[in-house]
Order: structure tokens, then C-alpha cells, then sequence
């Protein structure tokens, strides 16, 4: 349910108000929007007179939260949300650039990719140090070790980090090195590690399911946001389909669809989108002109010899190439890199 409060309600009543709702056995979460403090009240939702509610002091209405995302609904919380890390605003006018590596495999490998992205306009590092691979005789990351690297290099370019967070006992220690936890797309719906990083005081980056729907998608960023942690970054990063040509099928409009249901900032990951390097720069440019807040983008200086997802990696020159070209259609969209 949500109850909206009359403009200058006195922050004394507010509480008043969200302390009566909580001692109904709801949870409640609050907002404003144009100076309107306004509550959405989850739980049994019988348990409550809510004509009566309506007539509370302070009280301007109380209607229901229609859609099944309550807190990621533009319903409660009609303006964008933001999510500020080191240098990059996600979800404001700025097209948000993270790119590096699929996975750290030693220093000098993160040093010079770091630099070079660094170089072209990308704000946020990405990189892997716990990585899910479908073979068990992958690779599968460094490790802590990866993490130090990922963080010194991103430092020393003036970069903030995200990196996959695997299960719920590694979120402390990602916490300690990674700016965004990254939510990968077999995790997307890992109830148990969406709660614990809905604890964390980090944003969250949350990769849509191989195969799940934009609810469903929205409904995995509310168990996050129910915990109280409303930093949540959506990634459309493709979805498995009939198709065989490419890696996967790479939804854009997964991204308007979302603007209108949701407050969340929506990213774009045209690498695992597609899946083979030359398709990825042109996918990238649709997704800025689709709407999309930002890109998260595989580079590698020798992506021949990467120890995963070398075939969808770009040459750091391409990625350089296509950041001038992002800027242009950035501009012409009305928004700046």
C-alpha cells in the first residue's frame, strides 16, 4: 500500500505515522517525491483499517501498490534513483562506462588494461576475481588475490570497482575491495545471497537471468531493496533464446520497458549480449540510443590469450573508438559521457 503524506507534514507526524504502521506488522519504506514524504506499507495488509489510515493526521491518501515490485516501482518512488560511486552518477544524465577485463589474471595484465581504459573515459573498473564458469575445468579466478589487483590498479587510475560476488559468504569480503557488487545472471535468482547484499551498504549491480522476465528481474532488485539497500543498478546482459548466431540475445527493450516500470538505473553488457567482438561495438551504441545509463564492456590488450570470454573481448583501441563514437550519440540524446 502506499500512503502519501500532505506537503509539510511534520517529520514528528511522519514517524508517528510509520511507527503505527510497523506496530501493524507491516514493513514500511519511505520516500519523497516533490517535497511529499511518502510510505509503502508491505505485509498483511488486511490487518488494517485502511479508510481509517486515510483519515490520520498528516495523511493525504492511501491507494495500493499495484505492480508486484513494490519498491522498484515508479509508483513509489516516481523520480530516478541515482547511484553515485567515485566519478560516475548511474542513472543521471552521464553514460556510465565500465570495462576491463572478464577476469584478472595477474598485474600486469590489470595494470595495463586499467590504464587503457582509464585513457578512453571509462569511469568504473570491472573485472572478476570469483568466477562462474560452466565447465568445473575453467578458470576460475585469483581469487582474493585477483581482488587486490583489481583494486590497485583501479586506484591508481582513479577508477571505482565491481566485481561478481559468487555466494552470501563472500560478501563481506568483496565489500572490502569492490566499489558495486555484481549480481551475475545464474545468481540472479539466489534468494539468499539478494538478501545479504540487500544488507551491505554497497550498490548492487544485478545481472537479468539467462532466461527470466523483466518481473522477474524487477522482483529479484526488490528482494535486495526490501533489506534496505535501494542502490540497485539493473543489467540487461542478454537472454538465451532460439537463436544460435550469437552468444545470446541481447534485449534493448528490456530498457525503455524498464524506464517506464522502474525508478532503477538500467546498464547495458553488450558483451555477453552478443558474445563475438565485432557486434559488440554496434550493440553498445544502440543500447545509449535505447536509453540505457551506462555500458559494462570486456577489453582486453590480448584477448587471444585470455583466460576467459577472449572471443567477445575488445583491443583497447576499439574500445577508445567506440567511447568517441558514444560520446556523439550521447550528445545528440541529450546526455554526456
Amino acid at each position: 500500500m502506499l500512503v502519501r503524506l500532505k506537503l509539510g507534514t511534520p517529520e514528528s507526524v511522519a514517524r508517528d505515522i510509520l511507527s503505527r504502521l510497523r506496530m501493524a506488522g507491516l514493513a514500511v519504506h519511505r520516500t519523497a517525491h516533490e517535497g511529499r514524504i511518502r510510505i509503502a506499507a508491505v505485509g498483511d495488509l488486511s490487518a488494517v483499517d485502511w479508510a481509517e489510515v486515510a483519515r490520520w493526521e498528516g495523511v493525504d491518501g492511501a491507494e495500493p501498490l499495484k505492480r508486484p515490485f513494490k519498491l522498484a516501482s515508479r509508483a513509489f518512488h516516481p523520480h530516478d534513483t541515482i547511484v553515485s560511486v567515485g566519478r560516475a552518477d548511474i542513472g543521471s544524465d552521464q553514460i556510465v562506462l565500465m570495462a576491463g577485463p572478464c577476469s584478472i589474471e595477474g598485474e600486469t595484465q590489470a595494470f595495463t588494461i586499467a590504464e587503457a581504459v582509464a585513457r578512453a573515459g571509462a569511469t568504473v573498473m570491472r573485472g572478476g576475481a570469483y568466477k562462474p564458469r560452466t565447465s568445473p575445468y575453467a578458470f576460475q579466478g585469483l581469487g582474493e588475490e585477483g581482488l587486490k589487483l583489481l583494486r590497485r590498479a583501479a586506484d591508481a587510475f582513479g577508477l571505482a570497482v565491481v566485481s561478481e560476488v559468487m555466494d552470501s559468504q563472500q560478501v563481506p569480503l568483496l565489500a572490502r575491495y569492490a566499489d558495486i557488487l555484481q549480481i551475475g545472471a545464474r545468481n540472479m535468482q539466489n534468494y539468499a545471497l539478494l538478501r545479504e547484499v540487500g544488507h551491505a551498504d554497497k550498490p548492487v549491480l544485478l545481472k537479468r537471468g539467462l532466461a527470466s522476465t523483466i518481473e522477474e528481474w524487477l522482483l529479484s532488485a526488490e528482494h535486495i531493496m526490501a533489506q534496505g539497500n535501494s542502490q540497485v543498478i539493473l543489467c540487461e546482459r542478454g537472454i538465451r533464446t532460439f537463436e544460435t548466431y550469437t552468444r545470446n540475445t541481447l534485449d534493448l527493450n528490456a530498457v525503455p520497458v524498464v524506464k517506464e516500470l522502474s525508478h532503477l538505473p538500467i546498464v547495458v553488457d553488450p558483451s555477453h549480449g552478443v558474445g563475438i567482438r565485432d557486434k559488440v561495438a554496434p550493440m553498445a551504441r544502440a543500447a545509449v540510443a535505447a536509453g540505457a545509463d551506462g555500458l559494462i564492456i570486456e577489453v582486453h590488450h590480448d584477448p587471444d590469450r585470455a583466460l576467459s570470454d577472449g572471443p567477445q573481448s575488445l583491443y583497447p583501441e576499439q574500445f577508445t573508438e567506440l567511447v568517441q563514437q558514444i560520446r556523439t550519440i550521447a550528445e545528440v540524446v541529450g546526455r554526456r559521457v
